[in-house]
């Protein structure tokens, strides 16, 4: 589902309106709830550091949070007016939409292939550094290994890995 085909599934999820500087998700303790973005500009900001701008409809924010039951890794907050269709029991939604989860995964596919990617190029440049650079190595390697085992509803510790 590409970026356009996931505004017109969105027809009938209510429309939020935000000013500049309003924000739409903040870092700290989930509530639930993912926004896609129908229209205007946000920024993605990690503590004090922004570490995303976005203005590309159908974008995503609070999908993390929403599919490992946890808190929102950063704020996203409306650098302009900014319209973004609301989806409440985020976590229930992604469940039973299967077109839904399929656009949020491809999503997080390409950014854990642009963040190892980018990891890999560190590691090449910072190789033979010994302080905190040089760690770029493990990093790496705990993006690529860590898969935690899936929970399966109702399954026991030892029957939990699938």
């Amino acid at each position: 589902m590409d970026d356009a085909a996931i505004l017109a599934y969105c027809d009938g999820f209510p429309l939020d309106r935000f000013e500049p500087g309003q924000v739409l998700i903040p870092e700290g303790p989930g509530r639930d709830r993912m926004y896609i973005l129908a229209a205007g500009e946000v920024e993605v900001l990690r503590g004090d550091t922004q570490v995303a701008d976005i203005a590309i409809p159908g974008a995503i924010f609070g999908e993390i949070a929403a599919l490992l039951g946890g808190p929102h890794t950063a704020t996203v907050r409306a650098v302009g007016n900014v319209t973004a269709f609301r989806i409440e029991n985020a976590r229930a939604m992604l469940m039973d939409h299967k077109e839904l989860s399929f656009h949020v995964s491809t999503i997080l596919a390409r950014r854990l292939t642009d963040a190892t990617s980018y990891l890999a190029d560190l590691k090449r440049q910072f190789a033979h550094r010994s302080d905190h650079l040089g760690m770029v190595d493990e990093v790496l390697d705990a993006l690529v290994q860590r898969q935690r085992p899936a929970v399966v509803a109702g399954a026991t510790s030892k029957d939990s890995r699938l």
